[in-house]
This record gives structure tokens, sequence and C-alpha cells, in this order.
């Protein structure tokens, strides 16, 4: 028989300082992330075959806020400035990125997707939300929506 508090034995939480619902949360999470990679390394092919899953992120970011310095982008995810470098040096070669000056200060560029970048990752994009889309038809709309709002307020408790 398991302990409790209540019979004088220490129960599960007690001696593991952890409650059952954060153990599953942990568990959840490291399926659902170790999914994510894998998708992230299929779609990063999906758009081009030599795109490494790592530099995907940088389409994902330069497509929704547009223009940004490399040292913006190094900050952005948390990497150093080699690394971000290699990452971009990677991508123009593949004609996904371009360079171009920044107006404001001629001294540093800014990164963009070219047209043809952003098409192929437009693409690979709307190919995953049709997935998502297929996975959560038979989910309940209200159920979708609360779903993202506590990812995004998981998310916005972590950046802080």
């Amino acid at each position: 028989m398991r302990g409790s508090e209540s019979d004088g034995e220490p129960g599960p939480t007690a001696r593991s300082g952890v409650d059952h619902e954060f153990l599953a949360l942990e568990r959840e999470l490291a399926v659902f992330l170790r999914r994510a990679r894998a998708n992230s390394g299929e779609m990063a092919r999906e758009v081009h075959p030599d795109l490494e899953p790592a530099a995907y992120g940088i389409l994902v970011r330069l497509e929704s806020a547009g223009r940004q310095r490399p040292t913006d982008l190094a900050a952005y995810f948390g990497v150093g400035r080699a690394t971000m470098s290699r990452q971009l040096h990677a991508l123009e070669g593949l004609g996904l990125v371009s360079r171009e000056s920044d107006p404001a200060d001629g001294r540093v560029s800014l990164v963009r997707l070219t047209d043809e970048g952003l098409a192929r990752f437009r693409r690979v994009r709307d190919a995953r939300r049709g997935r998502y889309a297929d996975k959560l038809a038979d989910w309940d709309r209200a159920e979708v929506a609360e779903l993202a709002r506590l990812l995004h307020h998981f998310n916005a408790r972590a950046e802080g």
C-alpha cells in the first residue's frame, strides 16, 4: 500500500517535492517538444533539402517581424553572433535570405527573406497549418482557443 500523509508516511508529493500535475505537464511537454523538433527538421527540408532545422526558426522570425539586424536575431534566439552569422551565411547561400544596408545606419545590414525564401516558407507553413487543422478537426473551437490561450500564457511567463 502506498503511503500518504494521513497514515504518517510521506506521499509521492512530499517525497519528490513535485505535484503529480506538474510531472504530467513535464512529461507531455517533453513529448510535444520532441515532436516539434522532428517536425521542424521536416519543415526545414521541405523549404530546402540543405536547410538546417535550427535555421528554420530564422525564417519564421523574418516572416513575422520583417527585416532584422543580425545582432537582433542573435539576441532573439539567445545565440552568439558567430552562430547567427554562420546560419545567415548558409541561408544566403541557399537564396532564402539577403542582406541590405540599414537606411538608419549604413554601417549595419538588415536581413530579409528573398521572394523565393518567402514563397517556400509560406508553402511549408500553410501545409503545416493544414495538418494542425486536420489533427484538431474534432475539437470544439473553444478547446482550441483555450489551448492557444494557455500556451500563450505559458510562453509569456517563460520569457519574463
